[in-house]
């Protein structure tokens, strides 16, 4: 067998990062605790449940067909995955977190196209994650988004050169680089070069589609607002230009994702672009008649957290002051 190199490697990621299809299918992922994780994935209704962590397991769903059947088809496997792994004493693991896959978008230009989907991805990442910060502790309003602290807004480069660069370059679990394998070691197998590129967790991920992972886990049946937020927010066309607007001041912004993760929406500036993309989100609903349950949860949280600069992780903040 030849041996892969460095440069095959780099064809082959930039080969498979985007699949350029129009946007309107919609997926989601939802970790939940679970006192026993599956020991093997099994088949629920519409989609998967698998082990994720210890006391953690995830609910994967199928590309839907637009967003309300993907929320009606989560809402069903989560149903029939509860007693599978439900245990109420079984706290929130602080990785947990939501994650939207949609569709790349098609090569060129326009607000539905790839680049500007993969830029709108990256200037929304830390809003979101600061809106939905859930994971507290040690300083931090989302531990979780703590460890992506160090990352700039928009990675340069093209979408596709973005997205080599950092696979190439993410460190796996010994600290290893694949380009640093490429170049100081023996070169790594396809096989074990395709389970690094799929294990990497960035805030935007090139997975052939688009996987958006900026939301932490959400009590209750809140899982539902990040992935109508995120998915209205890149595949509506009026609500896409008006994220756009809200968000591409961002690119410049400094250290973005350590405040996402520390202030939160206490940061005026992340703050100020939440409340302009949970309003473009709510109108565009409004304007597709999605169903009042949908937009009254989109309303509540708008009014709860963003209009008042909170998140779910400064309930649990108070309650811990309250006791101490």
């Amino acid at each position: 067998m030849t041996q892969l190199t460095e440069q095959a490697a780099e064809l082959l990621i930039a080969d498979q990062a985007f699949a350029p299809t129009p946007p309107g299918f919609v997926g989601a992922a939802v970790d939940v605790p679970a006192a026993t994780p599956p020991a093997e994935r099994t088949r629920l209704r519409h989609g998967f449940l698998a082990a994720r962590w210890a006391r953690t397991a995830v609910v994967s769903g199928p590309p839907s067909p637009g967003l309300t059947v993907c929320l009606s088809r989560m809402a069903e496997d989560l149903e029939l995955a509860r007693p599978m792994i439900a245990d109420p004493g079984v706290p929130v693991a602080d990785g947990a977190g939501i994650r939207v896959a949609l569709e790349a978008g098609l090569e060129g230009g326009g607000p539905l196209g790839l680049t500007r989907r993969w830029q709108l991805a990256h200037t929304l990442g830390p809003v979101l994650a600061a809106a939905f910060a859930n994971t507290p502790g040690a300083g931090w309003r989302s531990v979780r988004q703590a460890a992506r602290r160090h990352l700039p807004v928009l990675p340069p480069g093209t979408p596709r050169a973005a997205w080599v660069a950092y696979a190439m370059d993410a460190p796996d679990p010994r600290g290893r680089s694949l380009r640093t394998r490429f170049r100081e070691e023996p070169a790594p197998p396809l096989a074990e070069l395709l389970r690094h590129v799929g294990s990497l967790r960035p805030p935007v991920a090139a997975r052939g589609h688009l996987e958006i992972d900026v939301a932490d886990h959400q009590p209750g049946e809140g899982w539902q607002v990040p992935v109508a937020v995120i998915a209205t927010l890149l595949d509506d066309p009026q609500a896409a230009l008006d994220a756009a607007a809200a968000t591409a001041h961002l690119i410049g912004e400094r250290d973005l994702w350590e405040r996402a993760a520390r202030a939160a929406l206490t940061d005026p500036v992340l703050a100020a672009a939440a409340r302009e993309i949970f309003i473009a989100a709510y109108a565009a609903l409004a304007r597709q008649g999605a169903p009042r349950p949908l937009r009254d949860a989109i309303a509540d949280y708008t009014e709860r957290y963003v209009l008042r600069a909170r998140t779910p992780a400064d309930d649990i903040l108070d309650r811990s002051a309250a006791q101490a």
